[in-house]
C-alpha cells in the first residue's frame, strides 16, 4: 500500500472539513481544564488532611500534575481555548508546575513540529531516546528530565540562551520569565523553610518525581521507534488507550493525528482520527504493548552487539 504524504492528505481536505476541524471554543478546554484541576486540588486537599489512604494519592497527584505537559504543549499551538489568555495563563501555570518555561518550550516545540525527526534539525532529536536495558531504566526514571528542566532554567535565566531554534527578538522574555520563576520558586521554597512546613513536598514535589515515570513512558511512544524521515504518517504514532488516559493526556495518544494537523483542537482530534484512520502507519494497540516492543527491540539489539 502505497504511503500517504501528509501534506496531500491535508489537500485532499474539503473546506467545509477543514472548517469544522479547526474550530476553536472556549467551552470544551474550560470544561476540561476544570476537571482536570479539581482533581489535583481535590487530591492535594486529600494529602494535605492525611485523609485515609492518602498514600496511595500521591502517585495519581504526580500523574495529574505532570501530564499537564500536554497542556502546556496544546496551548502552545493555541488551541485548547479560543481565547488567547486563556492558551497564554494554561501554558505559564502548567510550565511552572513542572519547572518548565513555557515561552522556551513554545519554540522549542515548534521547531519540534517543523522538523518532526529530522536530524540536526529537530531539538528533540538533541535527547537521545534509549539504546540499552540500563538506559531505558534511567529514562524512564525522569531524573534525567528533571536535570534538563533545571539546566535550561539556570542557563536561560544567566541569559544563555543561544539554541538554533530561539529567536533572537524572544531572547529577552525568556530570560526575564526563567527568571521571574526561579524567584518564585525560591520564595516558595524558603517559605516552607522558614515556617518548617513539608506540606509543598507531600502535595506537589513528591508527587511530581513519582509521576515523572508514566510521562515519559506515555513520551516514548510518540516518535520511538520511527523512522527519521519527513512524512508525518511515518514518523509519528497514534497509541490506543482508555478513556481516562486520553482524558489526563488530552487527546494526544491521537499523536500522528496531531502532527499532520496541529491547529486541530484537543476536542476534534478524535473527530480527525475518523478521517484519517485507514491511514495510519505506526500505531499501537496500548502504551503497555508500545513499551513490551521497545524493551524487546533494546534486548534484541544488545544481542547483536
Amino acid at each position: 500500500m502505497k504511503t500517504v504524504d501528509h501534506q496531500k492528505f491535508l489537500s485532499s481536505l474539503s473546506n467545509e472539513t477543514r472548517a469544522s476541524l479547526i474550530q476553536r471554543t472556549d467551552r470544551h478546554g474550560v470544561a476540561h481544564l476544570a476537571v482536570h484541576w479539581a482533581l489535583v486540588i481535590l487530591f492535594g486537599l486529600a494529602i494535605y488532611f492525611a485523609l485515609p489512604g492518602w498514600q496511595l494519592l500521591l502517585v495519581p497527584q504526580g500523574i495529574l500534575i505532570v501530564f499537564l505537559f500536554t497542556l502546556l504543549h496544546e496551548s502552545i499551538h493555541q488551541t485548547p481555548f479560543k481565547t488567547r489568555w486563556l492558551n497564554a495563563m494554561a501554558a505559564r501555570v502548567s510550565g511552572f508546575l513542572i519547572f518548565l518555561p513555557s515561552t522556551w518550550f513554545k519554540y522549542f516545540h515548534l521547531a519540534h513540529h517543523r522538523f518532526t525527526q529530522i536530524p540536526g534539525k529537530d531539538p528533540e532529536l538533541a535527547f537521545e531516546k534509549p539504546k540499552t536495558i540500563l538506559g531505558y531504566i534511567i529514562h524512564v526514571s525522569g531524573f534525567p528530565t528533571w536535570i534538563e528542566h533545571f539546566k535550561t532554567l539556570f542557563e536561560n535565566a544567566m541569559n544563555n540562551c543561544k539554541a538554533d531554534f530561539l529567536p533572537q527578538k524572544a531572547e529577552a522574555q525568556i530570560v526575564k520569565e526563567s527568571r521571574l520563576l526561579l524567584f518564585a520558586y525560591v520564595m516558595i521554597l524558603s517559605g516552607n523553610i522558614f515556617w518548617m512546613s513539608a506540606e509543598l513536598f507531600w502535595i506537589w514535589l513528591l508527587p511530581i518525581l513519582l509521576g515523572q515515570p508514566f510521562l515519559r513512558f506515555y513520551l516514548l511512544a510518540e516518535h520511538g521507534l520511527c523512522p527519521t524521515v519527513a512524512n508525518m504518517f511515518e514518523n509519528t504514532r497514534t497509541t490506543f488507550t482508555n478513556r481516562i488516559v486520553r482524558f489526563v493526556a488530552w487527546n494526544m495518544p491521537y499523536h500522528t493525528e496531531h502532527h499532520v494537523y496541529p491547529i486541530v483542537p484537543f476536542h476534534k482530534l478524535p473527530e480527525l482520527h475518523k478521517i484519517i484512520q485507514n491511514e495510519l502507519i505506526y500505531k499501537e494497540a496500548s502504551y503497555t504493548v508500545f513499551t513490551s516492543r521497545y524493551i524487546a527491540e533494546l534486548k534484541e539489539n544488545n544481542c547483536h552487539t
